[in-house]
C-alpha cells in the first residue's frame, strides 16, 4: 500500500506472537481494523528471537484482510544489518507492507547508537536490491525539543521521526505537546511522515529498576485531543496494541501469550479492551476531521484495584507511586444530553454530560471492598447502569497500579 494520508497503526510486540497461529493473527487484525486502524508496527526484539513462521503468517493475515504491516526494529537488542535486510527485503513485495510515498516505510525503537552510517549502509543496502526506505525511527533519546535540530543535523538517513514518548516524564502532570511541535518542525522538509505516539497507561512491575507508574489518569483521552487538535501528525501509532509488561495494551489479553512469572501479577482479570471504544471515535475524529455522531449512549470506565498508599505483600512500590489519583473514571459518549451518576462505597457524585463525549471521576471510598456503580440518569429515570467487576480493596498481594477498564452500553 502507498499512502501519504493521515494514518492509525499500533504498536505490536511481535516476541508475543510467538506461540501464535494465522487464526490468531487474523482475530487481532479483525479487531484492530474494526476500529479504523489501518496497520500494526510490527517490533522485532532481535534476529535471535526471530521466528519466520510468525512473520510469514502475519502477512499471511494482512493480506487477506487489506491491513498493513511495518517493520519496527528493537535496537535494544543486536540485531545484526544483514538480519534486518533480509527481513525487510523478504516482504518488502507484500501488497500488505505499507509504504510511504513509494517507499517502504521502516522504523525503531531506539537505534541512535548505532550512529547515521550503519542506518545510511542499512538504507543502501535495500536499495541496492531495488527496495527505497522511507525511515523513520524512534530515536528515544532525542525528546528534549531544543534537541530537534540536533537530530536532523546528526541522521541524514532519517527522512520521517518517530517520537515514542506518550506520557509525562516522572512529572505528576499532563504530557504537553512540546517535543511533537519540534521534531515534526524539524523534519517537515524531509520526505518521511511525522509519526506521533498515543498511549492509555504506562505501568510495570517488572523487579529491580522496571518498576515505575506515569501519570496516566486520562491519558487516553487528552493525548487524542492533543494529536487531532494540536500536532496533526502524519500518523498516529497507538502504544500499544499488546504490551502487557507495560499495561498500555488495547487488546484482549490473549492466554496463548507468555507473560513471564511477574506481569500475569498485575495484568490477568484486567481486561482494557473497552478502551478501543474510545479508539474508535478518536480515530474517526483524526481521519476525518471532525467528531463522529454517537449512535448509542455508552460510558467506558476505568479504576485501580487498590489505594496508592496501600502497603502490598509482594514486589516493590513502584516509582511515582503517589502519582495517580485514587479515582474511578468515566468517560461518556451520548446521544443527547444526561447525568452519570457515579457511586462507590459512601460516595456518589454526578457530572452534566452534553451530546458527545465527557469525562468525570469520583473518588476511592473511605470503606475497603466496594465496587462502582454507574449510571446514565435522563429526565429523572436511570436509562442505563453497571457495576465494575474488580473491587477496590486493601488487601494487595503485588503490587498493580494497572486499570480495569469497564463499559456501560
Amino acid at each position: 500500500m502507498i499512502a501519504s494520508a493521515q494514518k492509525v497503526f499500533t504498536h505490536f510486540m511481535a516476541q508475543n506472537s510467538f506461540s501464535y497461529s494465522q487464526s490468531d493473527w487474523a482475530s487481532d487484525i479483525s479487531a484492530a481494523k474494526a476500529i479504523g486502524i489501518d496497520g500494526f508496527g510490527a517490533t522485532e526484539r532481535c534476529s535471535r528471537q526471530l521466528r519466520s513462521r510468525e512473520i510469514v503468517d502475519a502477512f499471511a493475515a494482512a493480506e487477506a484482510a487489506n491491513f498493513q504491516l511495518f517493520f519496527s526494529f528493537d535496537m535494544g537488542y543486536p540485531w545484526a544489518q544483514s538480519d534486518m535486510i533480509s527481513l525487510v527485503s523478504s516482504h518488502a513485495s507484500s501488497p500488505s507492507m505499507f509504504r510511504w510515498n513509494g517507499a517502504v516505510l521502516v522504523s525503531t525503537f531506539n537505534g541512535e547508537d548505532r550512529g547515521d552510517p550503519f542506518w545510511v549502509s542499512f538504507k543502501d543496502s535495500l536499495a541496492s536490491q531495488n527496495v527505497a526506505v522511507s525511515f523513520a525511527p524512534a530515536f528515544i533519546g532525542f525528546r528534549d525539543p531544543n534537541r530537534s535540530q540536533e537530530l536532523v543535523n546528526t541522521f541524514s538517513s532519517i527522512d520521517g521521526f518517530f517520537n515514542w514518548w506518550s506520557w509525562p516524564a516522572d512529572v505528576a502532570q499532563d504530557l504537553t505537546t512540546d517535543t511533537d511541535l519540534a521534531y515534526k518542525a524539524a523534519i517537515s522538509s524531509k520526505s518521511g511522515p511525522y509519526i506521533m505516539a498515543v498511549s492509555s497507561w504506562q505501568f510495570k512491575e517488572l523487579g529491580g529498576d522496571q518498576d515505575w507508574v506515569e501519570q496516566s489518569d486520562t491519558l487516553w483521552k487528552y493525548r487524542w485531543e492533543q494529536a487531532i487538535d494540536d500536532v496533526k501528525p502524519d500518523i498516529v501509532e497507538i502504544v500499544t496494541w499488546n504490551d502487557y509488561g507495560e499495561s498500555h495494551y488495547i487488546a484482549d489479553i490473549n492466554p496463548k501469550v507468555d507473560l513471564g512469572t511477574l506481569a500475569p501479577n498485575y495484568v490477568n482479570g484486567f481486561e482494557h479492551g473497552p478502551w478501543r471504544i474510545m479508539a474508535e471515535y478518536y480515530i474517526s475524529w483524526f481521519k476525518n476531521g471532525s467528531p463522529p455522531s454517537i449512535n448509542t449512549d455508552t460510558v467506558v470506565f476505568w479504576y485501580r484495584a487498590h489505594p496508592k498508599a496501600v502497603t502490598c505483600s509482594g514486589g516493590d512500590r513502584p516509582r511515582n507511586s503517589d502519582f495517580p489519583a485514587d479515582a474511578i473514571f468515566a468517560f461518556s459518549m451520548l446521544t443527547s444530553p444526561a447525568t452519570i451518576s457515579l457511586d462507590v462505597g459512601s460516595r456518589h457524585t454526578e457530572f452534566n454530560a452534553g451530546v458527545g463525549v465527557a469525562i468525570g471521576s469520583i473518588p476511592f471510598p473511605s470503606e475497603d471492598s466496594q465496587i462502582p456503580f454507574i449510571q446514565i440518569i435522563r429526565n429523572g429515570v436511570s436509562t442505563k447502569s453497571i457495576h465494575g467487576s474488580t473491587f477496590i480493596t486493601n488487601a494487595c498481594s503485588y503490587y498493580n497500579f494497572n486499570p480495569w477498564v469497564g463499559v456501560l452500553q
